[in-house]
């Protein structure tokens, strides 16, 4: 499922012409854990007042997250073709408006995981049975209003709340440990009360179990540091910060389609 949603990314990110490509591609593996294992909902019923709330903090990787929606069955794949198209429910960042199955509106970054924790609180005053989850962003950390979300969903023992970090080092200018160290985040998140579980956020066998963790953690939020390859499953595109924020041109992303196609081959193959 990691590999076809990386393929959706590629395909979708080309006619736009524009959009974020690494972050995306380093997430897929999270939001495959996420959508197709961890979380409860019913595409027939995107309102179900059971369902989990997901809370996509850093709104510039939607394309996974439409991704993973349209292969959860919330709307037809070849639909996402229409990213970032005018009038096209696939906003450069989510949109309610847009879209009403998303959670929350994202754009301005470090404010997700204030919403995350503001859903998780509301959970617990309704005595629901519901968790949230929230995915956010390292480079996010820069920013206050985390910490301020941070302080409150460690007071209040916001232990219905799950955030996973997309640990992938870098940001739009460069590598986040040299535009502003983050140092390490998961002393950073125990300091201030929250369970820390540092995996890599790009082994499902590791998401998994980290998210089991994440549930029998009872008393305080947990947050899960997934150490990520920006640009994942694109040998030309790993680890290279130049991605952030740029779309494949149509030759780049046949050979990155090229590339992944081989990967799959290999899964099946069980190699």
């Amino acid at each position: 499922m990691a590999n076809a949603l990386r393929q959706d990314i590629i395909r979708m990110l080309v006619p736009a012409a524009s959009g974020h490509t690494a972050g995306p591609l380093g997430l897929s593996e999270i939001f495959a854990a996420l959508f197709f294992n961890e979380m409860k909902y019913d595409v027939k019923k995107p309102d179900w007042s059971g369902r989990d709330r997901f809370v996509l903090s850093n709104g510039h990787c939607a394309p996974v997250f439409y991704a993973a929606m349209a292969r959860a069955g919330y709307y037809p794949v070849e639909e996402t073709l229409k990213l970032r198209s005018l009038g096209s429910k696939f906003q450069g960042h989510p949109s309610r408006h847009w879209m009403p199955q998303v959670e929350n509106s994202s754009g301005p970054l470090g404010e997700g995981l204030a919403i995350a924790s503001g859903m998780a609180l509301a959970g617990k005053m309704d005595k629901a049975d519901w968790r949230v989850y929230c995915v956010t962003s390292d480079g996010e950390h820069q920013e206050g209003s985390t910490w301020e979300a941070v302080m409150l969903a460690s007071k209040y023992k916001l232990d219905n709340l799950v955030a996973l970090c997309d640990r992938n080092y870098i940001q739009i200018d460069g590598k986040t440990e040299d535009v502003m160290p983050l140092g390490d985040m998961a002393e950073k998140y125990r300091a201030f009360g929250w369970h820390a579980i540092t995996v890599d956020g790009n082994s499902i066998a590791a998401l998994m179990s980290a998210l089991a963790e994440a549930r029998a953690t009872k008393g305080k939020p947990t947050m899960i540091i997934a150490n990520t390859v920006p640009g994942k499953g694109v040998s030309f595109m790993e680890n290279n910060y130049k991605w952030h924020g740029i779309a494949p041109k149509p030759e780049e992303a046949q050979k990155a389609i090229a590339e992944l196609e081989n990967e799959r081959k290999a899964i099946e193959a069980g190699q």
